[in-house]
Parts: structure tokens; C-alpha cells; sequence
């Protein structure tokens, strides 16, 4: 039985049965989606592990260097992130720290693709025909990897804080050749200094664990609601790729401290007041450290225009496309040859009332 996405339980793809997947109960062990110590994950590492509690084969790419895992007995040839044919098949590791939960997928391969069409034909920039033309490759599910880290901070900061107050001054202008003082008022700030502090906590700071989604790409992916995530079962993997952590609990943990330190910089500029601020420093200390390692759906794919190679994502969970998109440079010719015109008629049409 495979996990059917459009029906959210397991359906047998020969006699169409469907069973629903039924979530282990609280008490149950490394089963229910809990938070756990980052010291502790800290020091115990991947030993911690028991891997997805199934058995898995898997293929690593040789290219971007990510790690997909498979159940049952199908293999991929090519990797589904990059499209590389440069991938050596291997065992899946067993030591990997196991999800404590995921969102399943709610977007079957279907809606995927219908998503992807409509995405090809909504930007004014894209070749016109890229709709029609563009030739859609096999499209594969992937369980990416995430670390979600909670905490709380404590901040202090200090900084000079500035408040504008205006002055009249005498300044010296030439009008129709000849020197006239006028009165203007000129802007100046007066500064004093602040400090303050504040306490926040942050929940679900996700960071991306995968190898084979760019930084870059994973950050354009922010509709996950991690409020659907359910306890992990090997069963949701079912006719769905997983990709292994290639980001470690430690890395990931240095990556949090820094989304979460320019949020605590920026909440902390806010609390200075004034009109404007100048030698801000900042210092944040972290609590309360919890983690958990979640899986979150993405349709990966790759389509051919004009015998080029784009990429492109669907959203598991929402529908949400991102991906790489040919350019029409008649369009873009066009628009600049627009602009241009109107800058033209603007500068004439002011020369002429000058005249």
C-alpha cells in the first residue's frame, strides 16, 4: 500500500482499498511529536539515531550531494534535485536521528501538475508560448528535511537614540542670476543615549537540513504551517522519496542563532524610539534550547524549453510553485523601449513649457 496524498490515508493501488493511518498513542515511544533538548541531541548526535524504522535503500548524487531514501524495492537513476544522472546507489543509514513528525502530503501529483501549468503562463515576462511548449519530466514527491528549533532570548542592547528638531538658517541662492538670502529651515538631530532589554520566544524556527535545496530556494518556500505537523510513521513514506539530513543538529542550530538574533536586532531597534538611531550593538542570550527533526512535502520536477533544462517546486502541503522560468527578451525590449519613450515625452513636454 502506498500513502494517497488526495485522500490522506493508504490506499492499495490494485484493489483501491483505503486505510486510514491511525496516530500512536501519547505514551507510545519516539512516536508522538514532541520537543526535544538540544543538549542533550547536542551531545548524543547521530547515535541517537534508529533512521526512518524502516528498512531503506538509497542513492546519493554525486553532483549536489544529497542523500534520497526509497522504500520497497524502486530505485531512482537520476537524483530528483538536480536531475543528475551521477548518483551511486547505497544502503540507508540507520544512525540518523528519526523524524519526530511531518506534514504529510495534501497536493497529489495531479493538482501538482495542474499548479505547475498555471504557474508556466502567469508571468507577463515568459515567453508566450511556454505554456504549449514546455515539456513536463517525471515528476517525484520528496520528504525534505527540516530542523524546527524553539527558544527563548534575552536581550540587551544599547545605541544613541536621535530626535530631529528644526532650525532657521540664512542661506545665500541665485534667482535669475541674482544672490538673495531666503530662510529655510534645516533639519538637525539631537542625541542621547538608550539601552533596554527584552525577552521573546520564538517557536518552530525552521531551518532547512537538505543538500539538495538551495538555501536560496528553501527560504522562497514559506507557506509550510508546521501546526499540521502529525506524529512520524515509516507508513507516510509509502510511494514517497525522503531525503537524509546533510545539514547536522549543530550546524543547524548555528543557522537558527542567526535567524533568530537579526529578528532580535531588528525588535530591538524598534524598542529604541526617536526619529533615528546610530551605534546600535546588541548582545542575546539563549534558553529553554528545544529541536525537533521534521520532514516537509515538495513535488520536485524539471521541465524542457527549447532544449533547456528549469527546475521547479510544488508545495506538498498548500500548492505553492517556485521554480526557474525562461525570459521573453522581446517583452523586456519592449517594456524598455516604452519606458523609454514616456521618460522622452516627459523631458519635452518639460523643455517646451520652460520655452
Amino acid at each position: 500500500m502506498t500513502f494517497d496524498a488526495a485522500q490522506g490515508a493508504m490506499r492499495c493501488p490494485f484493489c483501491h482499498h483505503v486505510e486510514a493511518i491511525q496516530a500512536a498513542p501519547a505514551e507510545g515511544p519516539a512516536m508522538h511529536a514532541r520537543e526535544r533538548s538540544l543538549a542533550e541531541g547536542l551531545v548524543q548526535g547521530a547515535q541517537a539515531g534508529d533512521g526512518y524504522g524502516v528498512a531503506t535503500r538509497a542513492v546519493r548524487c554525486q553532483t549536489c550531494g544529497a542523500t534520497v531514501a526509497f522504500t520497497g524495492t524502486a530505485i531512482a537513476k537520476s537524483c530528483d534535485f538536480c536531475g543528475s544522472q551521477h548518483v551511486l546507489e547505497q544502503e540507508g543509514q540507520r544512525n540518523l536521528i528519526r523524524p519526530e513528525s511531518l506534514v504529510p502530503f495534501g497536493v497529489a501529483s495531479e493538482r501538482a501538475k495542474q499548479q505547475f501549468q498555471a504557474w508556466l503562463g502567469s508571468g507577463f515576462f515568459r515567453p508566450g508560448d511556454l505554456s504549449r511548449a514546455a515539456r513536463l519530466g517525471e515528476i517525484a514527491g520528496v520528504y525534505v528535511p527540516y530542523w524546527t528549533f524553539d527558544c527563548t532570548v534575552d536581550s540587551e542592547w544599547r545605541a544613541q537614540r536621535g530626535h530631529y528638531y528644526y532650525e532657521t538658517e540664512t542661506q545665500v541662492q541665485v534667482v535669475n542670476g541674482q544672490k538673495q538670502s531666503v530662510q529655510k529651515q534645516v533639519q538637525k538631530t539631537r542625541w542621547e543615549p538608550a539601552q533596554g532589554r527584552r525577552r521573546d520566544r520564538y517557536d518552530d524556527v525552521l531551518v532547512v537540513a537538505s543538500k539538495g535545496l538551495p538555501e536560496k530556494v528553501a527560504r522562497q518556500m514559506t507557506t509550510f504551517d508546521t501546526r499540521a505537523l502529525v506524529p512520524y510513521d515509516p507508513r507516510f513514506l509509502a510511494g514517497f522519496h525522503a531525503e537524509e539530513y546533510g545539514v547536522g543538529l549543530d550546524e543547524g542550530w548555528q543557522k537558527a542563532q542567526q535567524i533568530v538574533s537579526q529578528e532580535q536586532d531588528t525588535r530591538c531597534r524598534r524598542d529604541i524610539g526617536g526619529d533615528t538611531h546610530q551605534s546600535f550593538q546588541s548582545r542575546h542570550q539563549f534558553g529553554e534550547q528545544t529541536f525537533k527533526h521534521v520532514l516537509l512535502p515538495l513535488w520536485i520536477a524539471a521541465y524542457r524549453y527549447q532544449d533547456k533544462t528549469y527546475r521547479f517546486l510544488v508545495n506538498g502541503q498548500t500548492g505553492e510553485v517556485r521554480g526557474e522560468a525562461p525570459t521573453s527578451w522581446v517583452k523586456v525590449m519592449l517594456v524598455v523601449l516604452v519606458v523609454a519613450a514616456v521618460i522622452a515625452a516627459i523631458i519635452f513636454g518639460v523643455r517646451a513649457a520652460g520655452e
